[in-house]
């Protein structure tokens, strides 16, 4: 099944970039967080948290684009790759069959005398 491991590490790299864009997406958050509790009038706490919550949110956002992405290039890999083996299987008989024996090389058949 080797022809399946390439697909498995799309995913496996795709899976570490989303890890670290929610690592990042995290540490911002939490970041502003800590700005919005500094602060000392409500307005820009307000600015802030709303920095912060539209953070989580768009990094959501950009985790399932990079999910969706990937898991696209791994199955159209992996469709690929079993169509380009089955047409190496529907080719490799037809390759494989010894010629065929021509009429002139055939021994007629003998005829009944009536």
């Amino acid at each position: 099944m080797a022809e399946a491991d390439l697909d498995i590490v799309i995913r496996s790299i795709a899976k570490k970039q989303i890890k670290t864009l929610t690592d990042a997406a995290k540490k911002r958050h939490a970041r502003f967080m800590g700005l919005a509790a500094k602060a000392k009038d409500k307005e820009s706490r307000d600015r802030y948290r709303h920095l912060a919550r539209n953070t989580q949110q768009l990094a959501a956002a950009a985790a399932r684009r990079l999910q969706i992405t990937a898991e696209n290039a791994a199955d159209s890999y992996a469709r690929s790759i079993k169509r380009a083996a089955e047409e190496l299987a529907a080719t490799k008989p037809a390759k494989e069959k010894g010629p065929a024996k021509s009429a002139k090389t055939a021994k007629p058949a003998k005829k009944k005398k009536a």
